[in-house]
This record gives C-alpha cells, sequence and structure tokens, in this order.
C-alpha cells in the first residue's frame, strides 16, 4: 500500500493539524526558529516527549536518535556553505526531526534553506511515495549540505598549496590554522550522524504507521556520511601536509638567505684583509711599491678586484652560487 501526498505546513495550524490526525494523513511542518511556547504548544498538541522538547527549546544537542513510544528524535548538523570556506565561522545548524508515523516535524534555524527545494519537489511530485521516502528526502538533503563545503573546502586547500609553493607567508600559516578548525568541527558532526545511521536507525523503522521500506533509503545516507568522512579525513591529511610544506618552504628560503649572506662575506674577507694590509702604511711600501697612479690601480683596486672575482669563479664551480630550485 502506498502512503497518500504529503501535506506540508510552513506553521502551526491548529485546526489543520487536528484535521490531518484525525483523517490520519501524512504531514510535514517546517518551524524556522520557533519559541519556546511554540514549540511546547506543539508537543501537547501532537502528544511528543517533554525531554523532546526541551531538547528542541534548549537545542546545543549532539547527532543522535532518541525513540520515545510511538514517536523519535532524530538530531543532524547540517554544512552551511561560505565562501571562502576558511573565513566560515560557525559551518553547522542544527536541525531536529521529530518523527511519527502520522508526521515529521522539523525545528532548524533560518541559516539552513536547503528544506525548500524538498518541499519543491515533494510538493510538484505526481508520484505516490512513502512516508520512509519522504523522510530519506529530508534527511538526504541535511546530510547531502555537506557536499558543496567539501568541494570548495578542495579548491581552497589547492589554492593554499600554490599560495605555499610561491612563497610562503602569515596568511598562507594562517588559513592553515582556519582550515585545521574548520574540518575538526565538520568532523564532530558527521561521525555521530554516520553512527546513529551505521547503529541506531532501525528505531525509525520500528515506528508504529511508517511502512517498512526504510533499509534501501538510510543504507544510502549511510554510504553518504561514509564518503564525508572520508573525504575530511583526507582534507585533514592534505591541509597537514600543507604545514609540512610550509615549514620545508620557509627552512628552504633561509637556507637560501644564509647561503647568500655567506658569500657575499666571503667576498669581501679578503678585501677586508687586503685594504688593511695596505691601510698599515709601511715605510718600504711607500718608498718603493706605492707610488703614482698605477700602483694605486693594480696593487690597490686591481688586488681586490682579482681577488673578488677568484673567489666567484670558485663559488660558481662549486655551484653555490645557483638556487636549489
Amino acid at each position: 500500500m502506498t502512503a497518500p501526498a504529503i501535506r506540508i505546513l510552513n506553521a502551526i495550524d491548529d485546526d489543520e493539524i487536528r484535521r490531518l490526525k484525525a483523517a490520519q494523513e501524512f504531514f510535514w511542518l517546517d518551524l524556522v526558529s520557533p519559541s519556546e511556547e511554540q514549540l511546547t504548544h506543539l508537543g501537547s498538541l501532537l502528544g511528543l516527549h517533554p525531554l523532546a522538547i526541551e531538547d528542541s527549546v534548549k537545542q546545543g544537542q549532539r547527532p543522535k536518535l532518541d525513540a520515545y513510544d510511538d514517536t523519535a528524535l532524530l538530531v543532524l548538523q547540517a554544512a552551511i556553505e561560505v565562501q571562502p570556506e576558511k573565513k566560515n565561522t560557525h559551518p553547522l545548524e542544527e536541525v531536529h526531526c521529530h518523527i511519527s508515523g502520522d508526521f515529521i516535524i522539523t525545528v532548524h534555524g533560518p541559516r539552513f534553506t536547503d528544506l525548500e527545494q524538498v518541499k519543491t519537489l515533494l510538493g510538484r511530485s505526481t508520484v505516490l511515495k512513502s512516508e520512509h521516502y519522504k523522510l530519506y528526502k529530508i534527511i538526504d538533503v541535511v546530510v547531502d549540505s555537506f557536499f558543496p563545503v567539501l568541494s570548495d573546502l578542495d579548491e581552497e586547500i589547492n589554492r593554499l598549496e600554490d599560495a605555499i609553493v610561491s612563497g610562503a607567508g602569515r596568511a598562507e600559516l594562517e588559513t592553515i590554522f582556519l582550515l585545521k578548525r574548520l574540518l575538526l568541527k565538520l568532523r564532530r558532526a558527521v561521525v555521530p550522524m554516520r553512527d546513529v545511521f551505521a547503529r541506531e536507525v532501525e528505531v525509525i523503522a520500528d515506528l508504529a504507521g511508517l511502512e517498512s521500506d526504510s533499509h534501501d533509503y538510510f543504507r544510502d545516507i549511510y554510504d553518504h556520511l561514509i564518503r564525508i568522512t572520508d573525504e575530511l579525513d583526507a582534507y585533514h591529511e592534505m591541509v597537514s601536509g600543507c604545514t609540512d610544506l610550509y615549514l620545508s618552504t620557509v627552512a628552504n628560503r633561509q637556507g637560501e638567505t644564509s647561503k647568500h649572506l655567506t658569500i657575499i662575506a666571503s667576498v669581501f674577507l679578503p678585501l677586508s684583509f687586503l685594504t688593511g694590509f695596505f691601510g698599515m702604511n709601511f715605510g718600504w711600501e711607500v718608498s718603493h711599491l706605492l707610488e703614482g697612479v698605477w700602483a694605486f690601480l693594480i696593487l690597490g683596486l686591481g688586488s681586490m678586484l682579482l681577488s673578488a672575482g677568484l673567489m666567484w669563479w670558485w663559488f660558481r664551480r662549486k655551484g653555490w652560487t645557483g638556487s636549489d630550485g
């Protein structure tokens, strides 16, 4: 038996909700930042467990699945895309799903708008689907919200690697730390959701009133979470690689600077000796050698140029004057 088309509500309408319950018509109520009074009233209207209402009021919950007799509370985390992602200080939006055989209630903040596409999809669909399919589409959109963020992260990490190779600086180091924090936040949200769909999702399938065709749908969500986790781990390794690349680039640059300074000091070492030697004003030198312009040019400047040239030739022969790249 196939379930009737879903009725979608965007606000608490007592009369409509009572009518839908009396007619046993499955509906979806999507609430954006409801007040505590609204949630308390909704809980009494639909018979939701007080602990489930308390979790939705307080927010700040870890992804989990709690069963209360004939209802369940599924807490998920959705990802919010911001460009560039390194400036995404609040990448997550909590989504609460109150699930029953008669309804689905979603509670979330205003930043998460991806559920609008599910409303459009289910509202325009002419093919009747089961309640589990409709629940799957809602959860699937929440989980798939991570993929655009992952795509942005892939591009940013590639740009970061290019920037580090071109010339590692303080900005690149700051980007590395920002991306590490972002990846950690995302992973802390995804891993608990993965664990829920790996071990506890049968609770939803056992709710009275829901058709028992959930296994394939929820397995698909679990596969998506596995893929997201693997990508987050891979990106974390890439960012760690960027840290090593940054340190290596800085060390190479410092080595190049030290080499150049050493060459300059080595070239000036014989020059300092020659200027000191001829600057002593020995009597015999002044009387016999250092007379006239040619003596100054040949013995003075000539010896210094010759020593500098010989030193440079020797460094070139040893390959010390070229760049390591």
